[in-house]
């Protein structure tokens, strides 16, 4: 079912439509889990001591079981699932014996429908922004009590799992929006109470992620680097490592990655003594390889009776995110200058031509037809919607990666004036464009225009001969605002190519005579990423290509 479909269920309030939603968004029902989610799973069975685990995301309807460890799992119905009982208040729930439960006693996972599910601990995976997507359960078919220890284990486990969706979520963001990619981070909030007793745990658990991260004892001396860490720094830390060592036995330095770091400035050693450290840039320039520039957040570690452990740091790598920013700064600039000289080039003769319109309807106006009179006034508005769009152009390259300054947008006025400039096309095509039900949304007009002349063009380049060419442009309603689509019946687009047509100079087969060069998609993708929204391409019902994208409501 498509997040469309299930926003618009009937029945469902607006918190429940938002977390479908958010858990429709990571992409991960009904497709293979990351190992990595399997390795935190297979380890709650050991924290808990229970035999059987498993990682729960639950939609409207069902419940699917990603991951789990001890037993086959499988979709059932979210109406049998134990965990849908609670698992949206946020709270974790540990059952001693369930069938002693009333909330329990008749579920199919407990009466043997299912299962015969006694002893049961289950800890909702609360996305930062509030959204229960599921949640890690670990069970057994005897009654038991877990301990403290092992319920905490078992919610420090189910943090680094909402950690890493969320990794996987923003990685998945920066692929959509390379042209402004945003600072990449991966925060893990790691919980090490008793971390001493559990550092075998710890290790498995840090040594999946792709995030570096280190520990030091109270006294400061290095007591955890993970794969990463090692990776990175190229060494270990011995028995003896301490803090004031590590500026230097670890290559330590300033995000110039020139200027030594200084004690004071170690995140490890700031975490240790001011409590926490927030996004501090530091470089790791170790000999003979490429310098990392990575971003280090950390806290105090504290025991229950308030004891220090120490302290830990995360470090993410943003080198190429800091690379492609600079490049994209470069790049921007280069186009705001070339931009700055085409459009002095452009807009210098449409002056000259709209002034002489203009002598022409003011000196000579008495003297023409109805026709000619009507030709002058075509012309000058031609002109001056290329002036604007000549004007929107070369604030729209000044701005670079700026967000696009919204207005209301009629968009059945934009579809019709597209149509208007695509008229000779579409006449020579034979095509016929139909509009449906088109809303007011929020954006750039010129950009919109922009976009759906590009996307009507296409559907008509890109048709069949056997049958006259059909485009529908139409829109839907979403929580979030609107979904417009415009759906042909030409050819269509393979499965396995959808989204390699959004990639610059890609081309598919068009009509004879209307070979693209490979660009007009990929400025589709970029003008809608400018309006905070994503693009896509699906099958038209009874062939051709559909292609779908998102805009915020006006």
């Amino acid at each position: 079912m498509s997040t469309l479909e299930h926003q618009s269920r009937p029945g469902l309030d607006e918190a429940e439509r938002a977390r479908v939603a958010a858990l429709l968004e990571h992409r991960l029902l009904d497709r293979p889990a990351d190992p990595e989610l399997d390795a935190v799973v297979r380890l709650a069975t050991v924290v808990t001591g229970l035999p059987m685990a498993t990682l729960n995301l639950i939609d409207s309807d069902r419940q699917c079981q990603l991951v789990t460890a001890g037993f086959t799992g499988a979709d059932s119905a979210r109406s049998d699932s134990m965990c849908a009982v609670h698992f949206v208040d946020g709270e974790p729930v540990h059952v001693e014996d369930a069938a002693a439960d009333p909330r329990f006693a008749a579920n199919p996972w407990v009466d043997g429908r299912l299962a015969r599910v006694r002893s049961y601990a289950s800890v909702p995976l609360v996305t930062p922004e509030g959204h229960a997507l599921g949640t890690l359960c670990a069970f057994g078919e005897s009654a038991r009590r877990l301990g403290e220890v092992q319920l905490a284990g078992l919610r420090d486990l189910a943090r680094v799992l909402v950690a890493l969706l969320e990794r996987h979520l923003e990685a998945r963001r920066l692929e959509l929006q390379a042209l402004e990619t945003e600072e990449q981070r991966a925060l893990v909030d790691l919980l090490l109470a008793e971390a001493e007793t559990r550092q075998e745990f710890t290790d498995a658990v840090l040594d999946t992620a792709d995030v570096a991260v280190v520990a030091c004892d109270p006294q400061g001396r290095l007591t955890l680097f993970n794969r990463a860490a090692r990776e990175w720094h190229g060494a270990y830390p011995d028995g003896d490592a301490a803090l004031a060592d590590s500026p230097g036995r670890f290559d330590l330095y300033e995000a110039d990655g020139t200027t030594p770091l200084s004690l004071e400035r170690v995140p490890l050693r700031r975490a240790l003594l001011e409590g926490e450290v927030l996004d501090a840039e530091i470089a790791i320039a170790v000999p003979g390889r490429p310098p990392i520039l990575a971003v280090c957040s950390g806290r105090a570690l504290v025991a229950a009776d308030g004891r220090s452990l120490g302290a830990v740091v995360v470090m993410s790598d943003v080198t190429a995110d800091r690379a492609q920013r600079a490049e994209l700064v470069r790049s921007n600039a280069d186009l705001e200058h070339f931009a700055s000289i085409a459009g002095h080039d452009l807009a210098a003769p449409l002056s000259v031509v709209a002034g002489y319109l203009e002598l022409l309807a003011d000196d000579a106006g008495d003297q023409l037809d109805e026709r000619a009179r009507g030709w002058i006034a075509t012309t000058r508005a031609s002109v001056a919607r290329m002036q604007g769009l000549i004007s929107s152009l070369l604030a729209y390259a000044r701005a670079g990666g700026a967000v696009v300054a919204h207005q209301r947008v009629d968009t059945r006025a934009v579809v019709e004036l597209a149509r208007a400039d695509l008229a000779t096309t579409i006449a020579r095509g034979g095509a016929e464009v139909e509009a449906v039900d088109l809303p007011v949304v929020a954006g750039d007009p010129v950009l919109l225009r922009q976009l759906v002349q590009n996307l009507l063009a296409n559907a008509v380049q890109h048709r069949t001969a056997d049958r006259p060419c059909r485009v529908r442009v139409s829109a839907e309603r979403t929580a979030a605002g609107w979904e417009l689509a415009v759906a042909d019946n030409g050819p269509g687009v393979p499965a396995g190519q959808r989204d390699a047509v959004f990639t610059m100079f890609t081309t598919a087969g068009a009509s004879p005579g209307h070979r693209g060069h490979g660009i007009g998609l990929a400025t589709c993708q970029r003008i809608v990423a400018h309006h905070g929204g994503r693009i896509w391409v699906d099958e038209t019902p009874g062939g051709g290509a559909t292609v779908r994208f998102t805009l915020p409501a006006g």
